[in-house]
């Protein structure tokens, strides 16, 4: 069987049923009201083809955010979007972090592309510095980033942004932003280059409902990028019905609802700060995190997810990260209750490691 790598797979026989996940990082207010509205409505227009030019998602999300509509490009779900680049630019060369999304690196090796991987340092928490720029160069064909990053939550400033697309530019390759999670970053202003597509052809701009608006099942993502030439030949790359007829019904009226990402930035904002001061107290180091997941790593390696799993619970280890070791997790933001229960469980958990290693030193 073909190895998953990602989290939310609750449906694994081996889990033994319902588990409460933490593994995929879901807005914990779940869909909105008037997406499931329109899905409930619309049941009836689902018996047609869905519009292969998704003309009304495209016009609502343009208005949504502020961009031209020939920027937009859908496809089922982010993935579907990287694999369809990957299959159009065939890179020789592209440029990577470690750690980072796994499905950059699937998509690009689907096309035979040569990956090099720029890895982040523990001393720098992590984070990414300029120190990626001389990296950048002639040989490489295009670069890939998440801001904020996944798995780490660590954001990167416009300032090192521009710099990076500037290097990229300099050097003739395109700028992959995947920028999926920063409709849950306050102020995200202070961080897309969603203002910058116009004036540069090269940046392509990732972005998914997913995460941010509770639609993992419906599989909505799409890409923005001021390249009419490469939209174009990316439309033709597709199947003609890429996106179905719930997704985009689901898509419009979720852009539409009122107040719904106010409720979320405030109810992330409460849980995620509750999270990371619970885990730092058990002595667990906690980086950026700075959307609706938190990063962690273990003060001692131990299978913290079998331990997890046993108290019917399913986290994200990131074991299988490059440049990453079993000591690293990310869960999950969700509301209090199910945080509390989570929480709990780690320092039981912990607490059963470390009696396990005392054990062993002095042969107990």
């Amino acid at each position: 069987m073909i190895f998953y790598g990602h989290g939310g797979d609750i449906y694994d026989p081996a889990l033994g049923g319902k588990v409460l996940d933490f593994s995929a990082n879901i807005n914990p207010l779940g869909l909105p009201k008037g997406a499931k509205k329109a899905l409930l409505e619309g049941v009836q227009a689902f018996e047609r083809y869905p519009d292969p030019y998704c003309r009304r998602l495209t016009a609502v999300l343009a208005k949504h955010l502020g961009v031209e509509q020939d920027f937009i490009l859908f496809g089922n779900g982010a993935a579907d979007l990287l694999y369809r680049l990957a299959q159009l630019l065939r890179p020789a060369t592209a440029l990577l972090l470690a750690p980072g999304f796994c499905d950059y690196a699937r998509s690009l090796e689907s096309v035979g592309c040569k990956i090099k991987y720029h890895y982040l340092a523990e001393a720098k928490d992590l984070r990414l510095e300029r120190d990626i720029l001389p990296k950048i160069n002639t040989g490489t064909k295009i670069v890939y980033l998440c801001n904020p990053n996944n798995p780490t939550g660590q954001l990167v400033d416009r300032t090192l942004l521009t710099e990076i697309l500037g290097r990229c530019e300099a050097k003739g390759a395109y700028l992959l932003l995947d920028e999926c999670f920063m409709d849950l970053v306050d102020p995200k202003e202070a961080y897309s280059l969603k203002d910058e597509l116009a004036a540069h052809p090269r940046l392509l701009i990732l972005k998914a409902f997913t995460k941010t608006y509770a639609m993992a099942g419906l599989r909505l993502g799409y890409l923005l990028c001021s390249d009419a030439a490469l939209m174009d030949r990316l439309r033709q790359q597709a199947q003609a019905w890429s996106v179905s007829g719930p997704a985009q019904a689901a898509g419009a009226a979720a852009l539409e609802e009122q107040g719904y990402l106010e409720k979320t930035h405030a109810l992330l904002a409460g849980e995620r700060s509750y999270m990371r001061s619970r885990l730092a107290r058990m002595g667990l180091k906690v980086y950026g995190s700075a959307a609706n997941y938190v990063f962690f790593r273990l003060p001692v390696p131990f299978d913290l997810k079998a331990g997890l799993l046993k108290r019917g619970i399913l986290v994200r280890s990131c074991a299988d990260y490059p440049g990453l070791d079993q000591r690293y997790y990310r869960v999950a933001v969700k509301k209090r209750k199910d945080g509390q229960r989570l929480l709990k469980a780690i320092e039981d958990c912990l607490q059963d490691a470390i009696a396990a290693i005392v054990d062993r030193r002095t042969g107990g």
